[in-house]
């Protein structure tokens, strides 16, 4: 016996030694050089104690490792012993396993952590998703309040079990969750025959279905999804807006129309096959991701058939091998690619394995999407297309500057991908859904990633962030949005003859500006307008119209969030229009600070005394309202309640009026309605505007022409000023010389920072010295300026210092209650 338990530990060391070969093939060069430095220590001269310690140190290590191996290897073999127990015509699964566990660190943790993220992740969701479906009995409904309340679901009360499908591990666990104590509150606006406005009160949910996890990308990700169609309840109380409450039958319907809409978004989103993802980076940089740009090549498609294509699997059983030398060599098929209300278009080509090699410029609004691919075929003699079948491809941002990309795979496996940077390629083969036959090939590249506090990471590797850090950010409202509409490409003709005449349409807020026309396809305008800065995500509306005589046409519209812009920093991009074929359009977008206005005061504030000077000097190229095709124009001008009028100008479409107006400055909006004058019949409108002068500085005068909304052409000279007579007599931290200096060397260090960026990009080396010089001498005037601040300010403490010991000696009050104390 003694001589077998040897011979185990021989081989047992043995077998260490050659696993330590293997995994370190440089210690056979080690040992001699360590036993060298062994020698050298003990007979010529001793270093210390050190070799013999890190020996030991190194050998425990690398057995720790050894043993680590045998675990892991052992527990792969307990897996595939489970695998192969199983019978083959189920798929393989685990024993029961107890999670209370779970259950009890999900109490914990719930409460102060999991609940404030969940509550306000789904709320954004929730107001969403109210905003395109809405009861026939209620008009429009906002979320006021949401929280999900102090009880968490309950997870695998009967346990979890592994399986495995291929070579993906799935956990099934039951997902319970009835709680009491939530509370959304949502006010709605009743439509006819309902009038007014109630509460209603969501206090109650109740969810329970089974719940399917599986880790992806090596545990970079995990996709979960519910196995079928949970059972959803939801309780519901109304109210008035007040303390009483009204009966459930207040409101008929309400309740079933909210399950019906959480059902629908769980089916579209979170049923199998359709997976969610929650990603879990190795670091979080803790950046919130409201936008990017993805290019789309759609490669090629494979194995189409029209009887594969038509035919859901579960109705068709033939040979599969005739099915693999059928073709269809006269099938005509196109790709649409749809990303929210974003459309894209291949060609048409011809037989079972088209390839298209389309790329399509494409646009995120937040950190996560979905790209849908529908395959058409179109029939000769037919006007409409008939639809195939489709798949999806989605995309979200990971907060380590990572892009996972998933997908549903054959057979309903996963397809999972992930780029580590931007521009990294992505190509992905995807089946179609719900028919036999058919795959896609697509290319994904994330080309940039915009996130809320400015910066953004393009491709190349490069981070670009804001150059001073958070504190180059204003509040909304004391900001303006320059936005120059640049150019146009790949416009849509709706004309016949293959010509357009494009303008465009910008509206963010309440204010609409519109572009000149142009005529042709890829036109240029280059036209600059200016908007007020609106927080809370607002986005801006673009709208493309081609002109016409019978009516102007639609050739495509967008939206740009505008969140996260820097001061200094032109945003340029080229923005694909919505709901058409194509059509591209390139914006500039700048954020300045507004003149006058201090950051960090907010709202502007009027003077109580001050009044506006509106001069009314002329306008320019109006409409004819008048069938001789001329005009008799005339403004009235609605400042709040109050209204006047100029002079009418007859028979001309260049009106000259010359004449000033004065209103007290109180804030209210400033609106201009150019009418056509007519004596018998009513007066027709020619255009109006708004006049934006509530970020004007004091009693400096704007000159500014303004185009004319509501009509074709047309625009409007005028200017305006903001009286204010005793500003002189004020105190105003922006007369201040100090003030102004700092203003100005902030600038110019903005500018060159700028400046040494844009060299480094274009590898300008000789231009950095440059540069570099004049940043040092701008941190030196930094700092003499610094000093100079700490002088005044202790100057200004001693001459404060100064007039309170005055103060305190001429009061006699004070000098004699001091000398009673």
């Amino acid at each position: 016996m003694s001589s077998k338990k040897r011979g185990l530990k021989v081989e047992g060391v043995v077998e260490f030694f050659n696993y330590v070969l293997e995994e370190k093939p440089f210690v056979p060069v080690l040992i001699p050089l360590v036993l060298l430095l062994w020698a050298i220590e003990r007979w010529v001269f001793s270093f210390s104690n050190w070799v013999p310690l890190a020996a030991a140190v190194w050998a425990t290590v690398q057995y720790g490792n050894y043993q680590r191996r045998i675990i892991i290897e052992d527990l792969n073999k307990k897996w595939k012993r489970v695998i192969l127990n199983t019978s083959v015509c189920c798929s393989p699964i685990t024993p029961l396993e107890p999670c209370e566990w779970l259950n009890k660190l999900l109490m914990e943790v719930w409460p102060n952590y999991i609940n404030p993220k969940l509550s306000l992740r789904f709320s954004s969701i929730v107001e969403k998703r109210l905003k395109h479906r809405k009861s026939r009995l209620i008009e429009r409904i906002e979320l006021q309040e949401f929280s999900l309340g102090s009880s968490p679901p309950s997870l695998g009360l009967h346990g979890t079990r592994w399986s495995t499908s291929g070579d993906q591990r799935i956990m099934r666990l039951g997902f319970d969750w009835d709680t009491t104590d939530m509370s959304i509150l949502l006010l709605a606006k009743l439509a006819k025959p309902l009038m007014g406005t109630a509460r209603i009160v969501i206090n109650s949910l109740h969810i329970k279905g089974d719940l399917l996890l599986m880790p992806v990308l090596n545990g970079r990700s995990i996709l979960y999804s519910f196995l079928s169609v949970p059972d959803v309840r939801i309780g519901v109380a109304f109210g008035s807006g007040g303390s009483q409450s009204l009966p459930a039958t207040e409101l008929p319907g309400v309740s079933s129309w909210l399950v019906k809409i959480l059902t629908e978004t769980l089916v579209k989103t979170m049923v199998e096959p359709r997976r969610r993802c929650y990603s879990v980076p190795a670091v979080s940089l803790r950046k919130k991701a409201v936008g990017g740009i993805i290019y789309v090549t759609v490669v090629s498609a494979s194995k189409l058939s029209r009887n594969g294509l038509r035919l859901s699997p579960s109705r068709r059983q033939y040979d599969r091998t005739s099915e693999e030398h059928f073709v269809d060599r006269d099938l005509q098929t196109f790709v649409e690619v749809e990303l929210e209300k974003l459309t894209r278009r291949t060609d048409m080509k011809f037989g079972s394995n088209p390839r298209w090699n389309s790329k399509f410029n494409m646009v995120l609004h937040e950190e996560a999407g979905t790209l849908r691919f529908n395959l058409y075929e179109c029939t000769p003699n037919n006007v409409k297309c008939d639809y195939l079948a489709s798949c999806e491809v989605k995309v979200k941002y990971v907060e380590d500057d990572s892009t996972i990309f998933w997908a549903i795979g054959p057979d309903s496996g996963v397809i999972a991908k992930h780029a580590a940077f931007c521009g990294n390629e992505v190509e992905i083969v995807v089946p179609f859904e719900g028919v036999h036959s058919g795959e896609l090939t697509v290319k994904l590249v994330l080309k940039e990633w915009q996130f809320s506090d400015g910066s953004h990471v393009l491709d190349n590797f490069i981070s670009q962030n804001s150059l001073f850090g958070s504190s180059n950010f204003l509040p909304r409202t004391g900001r303006k949005v320059n936005i120059t509409v640049v150019e146009g490409k790949d416009l849509i003709a709706k004309d016949r003859s293959g010509k357009c005449a494009p303008y465009v349409k910008l509206q963010y807020g309440k204010i609409l500006q519109r572009t000149r026309t142009a005529h042709a396809l890829s036109p240029l305008w280059n036209q600059k307008f200016e908007f007020d800065e609106i927080g809370g995500g607002e986005l801006l509306m673009v709208k493309c119209y081609s002109e016409d005589t019978f009516g102007d046409d639609s050739i495509g519209s967008a939206r740009v969030n505008l969140e996260g812009l820097v001061e200094g920093s032109v945003r340029d991009v080229w923005v694909p229009l919505e709901k058409v074929n194509s059509g591209e359009l390139r914006l500039q977008i700048e954020a300045v600070r507004a003149e006058g206005s201090d950051g960090s005061r907010g709202l502007t504030t009027h003077s109580n005394n001050g009044w506006l000077e509106l001069v009314l000097l002329e306008a320019k190229d109006l409409i004819a309202a008048d069938i001789r095709g001329t005009s008799d124009p005339y403004v009235r001008v609605q400042y709040g309640n109050l209204k006047k009028r100029t002079k009418v100008m007859f028979k001309t479409l260049n009106p000259h009026w010359n004449q000033t107006l004065e209103f007290p400055d109180d804030g209210s909006p400033l609106e201009l309605h150019v009418k056509d004058h007519n004596a018998l019949l009513p007066t027709s409108s020619i255009g109006d505007c708004v006049v934006e002068y509530q970020r004007l500085p004091p009693n400096q005068m704007s000159d500014k022409w303004i185009p004319l909304q509501g009509v074709k052409r047309g625009e409007i000279h005028i200017r305006i000023t903001r009286k204010v007579p005793d500003l002189e007599k004020k105190s105003s931290l922006e007369s201040n010389p100090s003030i102004n200096r700092a203003h100005r060397i902030s600038c110019e260090m903005k500018q060159t920072m700028m400046k040494f960026q844009s060299l480094i990009e274009d590898g300008n080396h000789e231009g950095l010295s440059t540069a570099m010089s004049e940043l040092e001498s701008l941190e030196d005037t930094q700092e003499e300026y610094m000093v100079q601040l700490e002088t005044e300010q202790a100057l200004l403490l001693n001459k404060i210092k100064e007039l309170g010991q005055e103060m305190f000696d001429s009061s006699p009050s004070l000098s004699r209650r001091s000398s009673g104390v």
